[in-house]
């Protein structure tokens, strides 16, 4: 309900902006835990040899978490946001269960699904949330620490899940810790986040946005904001081909880069911390590319990103040595963390308040999609071709993707 005690901005909404990031990082937490674990579980517990059979958990994943950002989006903009947290939590619940007991990998990838609907429902909550609590000012701080809490959730979790399979085993212990968050995060959302669709309301009230689109701004239909984000727009289509092109690369470190530290037979745990500071690279520097965004603009930060996310790529190729896992994940997490928050800010920019939900629905579809293409082509590009071959094709498409950005992508932030 609105009221005169409603106000925009981080200071006024300290409180419920926090509570929302905590609940965040136990949203990261249920993935990092699978990030180290899963792919090791696969080779060791259920002798998968070919990757593209193995790497099916994140097609799984990707498949239902794309079109479900989308729909999290659309229901959130009838409903409410609180509401679809809330299932997203309740689709994660048994998780970590089915991964605990699963007699077959069909079972993993099952597990997947529900895990790519939590994600895709819960994480796109927390987003919308922040987004409609601070208003357009202050937008790329409040979306870098959305996922800065998200990643470092990410970040812990797969260097503790990496050393409770180390020291346990695969399984149960590290799946009996991610039930615990899972439950944890589902009763939090319940019990300490309001909802916060009132804020768009609000927003639009104080400061309506006109943007040159024939239709008017508070009326668009879903199949015109996917029209609109997809392939309409130009700058909202060159932020959705880079969040996909993003995906491809985080797609290479969940799913490969374990497999191959395992084939030359570094520990669990040495897998664990790789993936762990990955995450945590990406994590942190979020708080700053954010708040960068607020004050040079979206674009510079997108080009740059997916730049030096191409060489993280590419070094890869040159890994001999545990040093160089290490700086290969450091330059990758580098240029997600500049990526990554930066494209939101920029949907967000774009679209108006009314139909923000599902613009940025749109967007995490397209976005999450990578991981169900870069699983498959990842996959069978391994398979057919060879790693090194994949590797190298993937730096070049997501170098490709900057320049795309730089020549296509107009800037959406409004300088002073």
């Amino acid at each position: 309900m609105e009221d005169g005690s409603m106000k925009l901005g981080l200071r006024p909404n300290l409180t419920q902006f926090t509570i929302l990031a905590i609940n965040n990082a136990f949203v990261g937490s249920m993935i990092g835990i699978e990030r180290t674990v899963v792919p090791v579980l696969g080779k060791q517990t259920f002798h998968l040899n070919a990757l593209s059979i193995l790497l099916a958990f994140i097609v799984s994943f990707g498949l239902v978490k794309g079109p479900l950002n989308l729909l999290a989006g659309r229901l959130a903009d009838k409903w409410g946001r609180k509401p679809i947290l809330l299932l997203g939590w309740i689709l994660g619940v048994p998780v970590p269960l089915m991964i605990m007991f699963a007699p077959s990998w069909g079972w993993i990838i099952a597990a997947n699904l529900l895990l790519g609907a939590n994600q895709g429902f819960a994480w796109s909550m927390t987003v919308t949330s922040k987004i409609d609590l601070v208003g357009p000012v202050r937008r790329g701080l409040a979306l870098g620490i959305n996922e800065f809490s998200g990643y470092m959730g990410v970040a812990i979790m797969s260097g503790v899940g990496g050393y409770l399979a180390y020291v346990y085993g695969p399984r149960p212990v590290p799946f009996l810790v991610a039930e615990v968050i899972a439950v944890t995060g589902f009763v939090a959302a319940w019990l300490l986040i309001r909802e916060t669709i009132h804020y768009t309301r609000l927003e639009m009230s104080t400061a309506p946005r006109q943007v040159p689109q024939q239709v008017p701004q508070a009326k668009m239909g879903l199949g015109q904001v996917i029209a609109l984000v997809s392939f309409k727009d130009l700058t909202l289509l060159a932020s959705s081909q880079a969040g996909l092109v993003n995906k491809l690369s985080d797609t290479a470190v969940w799913g490969l880069v374990p497999i191959m530290m395992a084939q030359r037979h570094y520990s669990i745990a040495q897998i664990g911390l790789v993936s762990s500071l990955y995450a945590a690279t990406w994590g942190v520097l979020q708080l700053l590319s954010g708040t960068w965004s607020d004050k040079v603009g979206r674009k510079t930060p997108i080009v740059l990103g997916q730049i030096l996310n191409a060489v993280g790529v590419g070094a890869i190729l040159l890994t001999h040595s545990f040093a160089m896992w290490v700086t290969s994940a450091v330059l990758m997490g580098i240029g997600t963390a500049l990526v990554y928050p930066v494209l939101l800010s920029a949907v967000g920019d774009e679209a108006h308040p009314a139909w923000r939900g599902a613009a940025l629905g749109v967007y995490r579809m397209w976005r999450d999609g990578g991981y169900a293409v870069g699983g498959i082509l990842i996959g069978f590009g391994v398979d057919w071709f060879g790693t090194n071959p994949t590797i190298g094709a993937l730096a070049v498409i997501v170098f490709a993707s900057g320049l795309f950005v730089l020549f296509v992508m107009k800037e959406t932030l409004k300088l002073p």
